[in-house]
């Protein structure tokens, strides 16, 4: 890794800024949800620079630490009273502009593939299918909350779409990288996310596209949809 060219961190990690920067907009400037994401990414950044998650040969892999607290909290924040009032007060429109983020992610993955840190099942060029998410969510958002061509039902079948190939992403990348319980890519196995900066995809980048996703099929399966989408009987 201490042979990758510069440019890919940056573009990495101003990816990453941006995207905490979105879903800030979209929790209408919370202050607690931007002092908690920064806590936990220096907090992570520490733990990275150390070359704590570089260990691969351990059961449970040392990855899922940084995965699983992201999961416990988006989950929490679906079972308790306070959690649902955080994800309800949302702004849908910014949760959908937030995955355009999703084309440069893809930029970096390539880019990072190019100089052997993760393999090509996890590009566009492989099984990796994630681009369109980021491509297509300038239009779901124009035209589903600018022009209001979109309803309620076509912008969630868009959110369950793309948070499939989120988590085939998601799956391909585990199995790919160098654990006891690897199955792809045992000639270029997925190296870089094990390393600083890039370890802030899978523990903030992926739980804020996730959470996006999440919140957006709750609020668009509530009985009281926004008022601001099509009507039912447009596409």
């Amino acid at each position: 890794m201490e042979t990758l060219p510069l440019y890919i961190s940056l573009l990495f990690g101003l990816t990453t800024f941006v995207t905490i920067f979105l879903f800030y907009k979209a929790s209408n400037n919370s202050g607690v949800t931007i002092i908690f994401i920064a806590l936990w990414l220096v907090l992570q950044s520490i733990i990275g620079l150390s070359g704590f998650y570089t260990i691969v040969d351990t059961m449970p892999p040392r990855f899922i630490l940084l995965i699983l607290p992201p999961l416990l909290l988006i989950g929490t924040a679906f079972v308790t009273a306070k959690g649902k009032y955080y994800i309800d007060t949302l702004d849908l429109k910014t949760l959908t502009l937030l995955h355009v983020i999703r084309i440069p992610i893809e930029i970096v993955l390539f880019l990072l593939c190019v100089n052997k840190a993760v393999p090509e099942i996890m590009t566009f060029e492989g099984r990796n299918f994630d681009i369109i998410s980021g491509m297509t969510a300038p239009f779901i958002y124009y035209f589903g909350f600018i022009k209001k061509k979109l309803n309620t039902t076509a912008i969630l079948i868009w959110n369950f779409i793309c948070l499939g190939l989120l988590i085939n992403i998601v799956v391909t990348a585990i199995l790919s990288a160098p654990f006891p319980l690897q199955k792809f890519a045992f000639d270029q196995p997925n190296i870089a996310l094990l390393y600083f900066p890039f370890i802030w995809l899978p523990c903030c980048v992926v739980p804020l596209v996730l959470s996006a996703h999440v919140a957006a099929i709750r609020k668009l399966r509530s009985p009281t949809q926004p008022v601001y989408l099509a009507s039912p009987g447009k596409l």
